[in-house]
């Protein structure tokens, strides 16, 4: 589990196509020191194990169905990637709760500039819409972002100087993909009521909540 703040802008070292997908070398001199073998690390925004240590630099291994489903694949040597290590029961949670678990693939529609702001407009599936809200959580390569702007087929957010200093956004460009996750307890809302309707609701309720659905 993530909250979508980027703690280093790493660097990626290589990038090496093998039997199980491709494996990445990543430079991060300040996180190296908290990152141990078999660590999770969100990488852009995707949950990726920590295999090897080496000085400054760790080892990934992305595997066939995350280079499908994420940008990860379209990473190449010296690319920075946003890096944020996993939660610890009693961190704040200035962002949100993140898993690292990319739903799809968003495509930078529009980039304008509003004095040293950006406002970046991301194309976004139809099928995830339904997940978002106005002024609500996105995470972008794994940056916990508020959408500012929503339509059926687009996001905007808007980015301070601080966030595009700080990770990867400020080296995107018009055409550029990234990595979109939807706030999961919209996932998880509608996967409840989903289940909880039809004449078996009460009864899948006492199942696994052992109490009574009253209508």
């Amino acid at each position: 589990m993530f909250t979508g703040l980027i703690q280093e802008l790493g660097t990626i070292v290589s990038a090496t196509q093998n039997t199980e997908g491709k494996e990445f070398v990543i430079r991060a001199p300040h996180l190296i020191k908290d990152i141990q073998i078999d660590d999770s690390v969100a990488t852009n925004g995707c949950c990726l194990t920590a295999t090897e240590i080496k000085g400054d630099t760790f080892k990934v291994q992305a595997i066939h169905m995350t280079l499908q489903k994420t940008s990860i694949g379209y990473l190449k040597p010296n690319d920075k990637v946003n890096l944020e290590l996993s939660l610890r029961p009693n961190d704040r949670l200035g962002g949100h709760f993140v898993q690292g678990h990319v739903n799809a693939l968003g495509k930078i529609k529009q980039i304008k500039t509003i004095g040293d702001n950006w406002e970046i407009e991301v194309s976004i599936p139809r099928e995830l819409r339904k997940y978002m809200i106005s002024e609500g959580s996105i995470a972008l390569d794994g940056i916990s972002l508020t959408i500012a702007k929503l339509t059926a087929e687009s996001l905007t957010v808007a980015i301070i100087p601080h966030t595009l200093e700080k990770t990867s956004l400020g080296l995107k460009k018009i055409g550029d993909h990234l990595n979109i996750e939807v706030d999961m307890i919209a996932k998880y809302i509608e996967n409840f009521i989903r289940f909880d309707k039809g004449p078996k609701k009460e009864e899948w309720a006492k199942n696994f909540f052992d109490v009574k659905y009253e209508d």
